[in-house]
């Protein structure tokens, strides 16, 4: 099983998994592409049920899986919609897991699946990883690539079919990201699954994948934004330093305008008031 989407849907994550195998055995392994609480929210529920299930992710993402580290904050003034406007909001604290979570082997083997290999995707999270099938070249990418625009509200209620880069609210190294799409792209895969939007396939798919990695840095990075110039920075203890927040000087100059023109027509009324 690879991720285990928001907290609330074990129950439907166990469903799907007794109609896919038509048994109540629990997967051989839970692989995580990142931490992020829309990945491993349900996780703690499926553990409490899956007694002997191991747990694999990135050595970078394991910090955010045992307590140690919260994720950078996310960033509301990238990405222009209103996900990223409330991404403030979103959770960031760590889940502890214990020894419950391996680190993906350094080989980029993946237990239990011969068939597939793993990729350093990074960018979105500090260990963000992706799955890709050998021989048909299927990718579960993770928010590497996503297959909607996660940032506007319509977009994801309507499941809009179109590619783009990772979610940038919670973007922390752009750098990274771009060169993880043209990983993704160098792959040419017939099949893309990922952590938001729906499955995309079919003869165009990779050529689409490599003109949005062609344009990444006109397109798709923002112009603006706490991690666009400066990443965050992190280690296998978790993060080391954030960018300051440009948060309260952006608001305080759009802000400026309209508190001149408040005292505009203060004064403006104020002299009609002396004539």
């Amino acid at each position: 099983m690879i991720d285990a989407g928001i907290r609330g849907h074990a129950h439907r994550i166990m469903e799907a998994g007794r109609a896919f195998t038509g048994s109540d055995r629990p997967p051989s392994a839970i692989l995580l592409t990142h931490a992020h609480f829309d990945h491993v929210g349900s996780l703690p529920a499926l553990l409490r049920q899956w007694h002997d299930v191991p747990v694999y992710a990135h050595p970078l993402e394991i910090p955010y899986l045992t307590g140690l580290s919260s994720y950078p904050p996310p960033d509301p003034l990238v990405g222009g919609g209103a996900l990223s406007w409330v991404a403030r909001a979103y959770p960031r604290r760590p889940l502890n897991l214990g020894n419950r979570v391996q680190p993906l082997p350094s080989d980029g083997e993946v237990p239990g699946l011969p068939e597939w290999r793993w990729l350093a995707t990074p960018g979105h999270s500090p260990g963000h990883v992706s799955f890709v099938r050998i021989h048909d070249r299927a990718v579960v990418a993770g928010d590497a690539v996503i297959t909607t625009r996660q940032e506007s509200l319509s977009a994801v209620v309507q499941q809009r079919l179109e590619l783009h880069g990772p979610p940038a609210y919670y973007t922390q190294n752009w750098y990274a990201a771009a060169q993880s799409v043209r990983t993704l792209a160098d792959q040419r895969p017939t099949i893309l699954l990922s952590g938001h939007g729906r499955p995309m396939s079919g003869p165009t798919l990779a050529a689409s994948l490599k003109s949005l990695a062609d344009r990444f840095e006109m397109e798709e990075t923002p112009r603006r934004g706490r991690y666009v110039r400066q990443p965050a920075r992190a280690n296998e203890r978790g993060v080391v330093w954030v960018p300051p927040d440009p948060l309260p000087s952006v608001v305080a100059r759009s802000m400026a305008p309209l508190a001149a023109g408040i005292a505009a027509v203060f004064v403006a009324r104020r002299a009609r008031r002396k004539v």
